[in-house]
């Protein structure tokens, strides 16, 4: 089993930045694609952004350009750096793991975008 640990959410000011992390346990790290979800109140999750395990990223049309997602497998963390926030990015993030046959997820962090 794999936990995955979530930090860095807040509030932020419109046109501000944060940078969320999210830190896996055990050794197979390195092997998973990792996912940043997130879910606005009313509303499904959605995926934001992906990373692979060679490193290939993609992101949701509208985080593009604002957002980059990265990994540091030797500290078994990836992130998720967020600039030109807008109130529209309010939501809960959650961290994704997905392996061959599992998905983990974390707890979620909250960010609020708002003035």
């Amino acid at each position: 089993q794999v936990q995955l640990v979530e930090s860095g959410g807040g509030l932020v000011q419109p046109g501000g930045s944060l940078r969320l992390s999210c830190a896996a346990s055990g050794n197979r790290f390195s092997t998973y694609t990792m996912h940043w979800y997130r879910q606005a109140p009313g509303k499904q999750r959605e995926l934001v952004a992906t990373i692979t395990s060679a490193g290939s990223t993609d992101y949701v049309t509208s985080v593009k350009g604002r957002f980059t997602i990265s990994r540091d497998n030797a500290k078994n963390t990836v992130y998720l750096q967020m600039n030109s926030l807008k109130p529209e990015d309010t939501a809960v993030y959650y961290c994704n793991a997905q392996g061959v046959f599992v998905r983990y997820w974390g707890q979620g962090t909250q960010v609020t975008v708002s003035s």
